[in-house]
């Protein structure tokens, strides 16, 4: 490791570990008066085993630095949605309010162009994440929430057969705890693969108070054209309503065509857009 990086590295840390000189100096006197440093040869017997001791210091360090810039983050739910299936909210007020939601990601080359799209818009969408792509595909997670989105458990490998409680278990649990280990983030949102309620997974995700949030509206973008999906999106469009688009789990080059175009309609139309946790927060608040 170059002392360059380490010292990149104990700054970030919080930690200040002072650089070893190369070189051995000693202070001459010149004919004018001046003191003037001279560089004299090292000696590699005093030195070698500084470097090893500081190399061995830089190494713990870095062991330590995701634990001290790690940041928890935790996507909850209110109470009266906890153990409960949603398919949109319903507001007292006239406020028109709608959610993006994203599935199957993170993924290599979509989920950063939705990203980008969704920053240019000044938006803030949800990402139901796959485990078996945040594990592939971790540093998309962090990007994810790093720009503040949120994001929701959708299962380790989007099973469409019935899982029994232990299989259903481990599909939720192993990815939370990746999503934590990841990301520090913790979700009480879950999303069943296919929308699919009696396979076993929406059970123990309610057994275990997730919210289960599925759709109002359809963008059907796995096999949707640019302007059927725009269409499909559209005339199910309602204030509390959810939206479903697709960041991952195959070609989602209609996805990202369409949804600039997705997100202008909607403003003409007065929409504001939240996350899913906000769109709960504002319906329980206005119940």
């Amino acid at each position: 490791m170059s002392l360059f990086i380490a010292a990149g590295v104990s700054f970030m840390a919080g930690v200040s570990v002072p650089l070893i000189p190369l070189v051995n100096q000693r202070t001459v006197t010149t004919e004018t008066g001046l003191e003037q440093q001279q560089q004299s040869e090292p000696n590699i017997l005093e030195i070698t085993p500084l470097i090893e001791q500081q190399q061995h210091a830089y190494q713990q360090l870095i062991a330590k630095l995701p634990l001290q810039t790690e940041k928890e983050l935790t996507f909850s739910v209110p109470d009266q949605f906890q153990g409960k299936t949603v398919y949109k909210v319903g507001f007292s007020n006239k406020d028109k309010i709608i959610a993006l939601t994203f599935d199957d990601g993170p993924w290599p080359k979509t989920t950063n162009e939705v990203l980008y799209i969704l920053k240019k818009h000044n938006i803030k969408a949800t990402f139901f994440v796959l485990g078996t792509n945040v594990k592939n595909y971790s540093g998309r997670l962090k990007q994810i929430v790093e720009h503040g989105h949120a994001i929701g458990n959708h299962s380790w490998s989007h099973p469409y057969t019935y899982q029994n409680p232990s299989a259903a278990a481990l599909e939720i649990d192993r990815t939370e705890d990746l999503l934590y280990k990841t990301s520090g983030v913790k979700t009480s949102l879950f999303r069943p693969p296919g929308g699919f309620l009696n396979n076993g997974l929406a059970a123990y995700a309610r057994k275990t108070n997730h919210a289960v949030v599925l759709w109002s509206s359809d963008s059907r973008d796995y096999y949707a054209s640019e302007q059927k999906l725009l269409n499909n999106v559209l005339k199910q469009a309602q204030s509390g309503g959810i939206i479903l688009l697709h960041d991952g789990g195959g070609d989602r080059s209609e996805t990202v065509r369409a949804l600039p175009k997705l997100i202008t309609e909607l403003k003409q139309r007065g929409y504001k857009f939240v996350t899913v946790p906000e769109l709960l927060e504002i319906a329980a608040d206005t119940k």
